[in-house]
């Protein structure tokens, strides 16, 4: 399936706090921001509502699916599932998630094998630790600068140092988000595959 820019917008949902000798955990952030993917010279938009393990990303333009257009996805890392709204079929489309498709709230990445403290440093306006991360996705290295979030434990920026693909938030907001945001909507019907639900006659 073709999701556009969401193959690693799947979030994971907890903060951490940032110490020299790496990240320790201090429990799940409730808030919202603006988010900025770019890959291979491209430039993908959303707003993003974050609360624990439940992520809602409204994209600036439209995501293509294999059955159309999407607006809204809806992360829900405790079913290990992807919701893609499909408003003009009132349809819900559900894809799993793979680790190494997570994008990350949290400082720990997908096949981390190490990371090094560079230094204190400030981005979008906030005090962050920077981190130089190494990672083995099923056989493959790559390593990341990564910006952690002092007050929050964050994830405030992440650029890859060996392709042409980073991410960055801003404008974040820390607030209590509303559970519906998070659910399936009202007149939604999920979407099943024909074999999956054809009867035998």
């Amino acid at each position: 399936m073709g999701a556009g820019f969401s193959g690693v917008l799947c979030l994971s949902g907890f903060g951490y706090a940032s110490a020299a000798d790496g990240p320790s955990a201090i429990g799940p952030t409730e808030f919202s921001a603006s988010l900025v993917k770019r890959v291979e010279g491209r430039r993908f938009e959303a707003q993003v509502f974050a609360k624990g393990d439940r992520i809602r990303l409204e994209y600036k333009y439209a995501v293509k699916t294999e059955l159309g257009y999407s607006s809204i996805e809806i992360i829900r890392l405790d079913k290990h599932e992807s919701w893609f709204l499909l408003a003009q079929r009132r349809q819900i489309l559900p894809v799993p998630i793979k680790p190494e498709e997570i994008l990350p709230i949290q400082p720990s990445l997908p096949g981390e094998k190490s990371r090094t403290l560079v230094g204190d440093a400030t981005t979008i306006g906030r005090a962050s630790k920077l981190y130089e991360v190494r990672v083995d996705y099923n056989g493959r290295n790559e390593r990341f600068y990564e910006w952690v979030d002092v007050e929050t434990g964050v994830v405030l920026k992440l650029v890859s140092q060996d392709r042409d693909w980073s991410i960055e938030y801003s404008r974040i907001r820390l607030s209590p988000q509303p559970d519906y945001y998070f659910e399936e909507p009202t007149g939604y019907r999920r979407w099943a595959p024909a074999s999956a639900t054809q009867e035998r006659g």
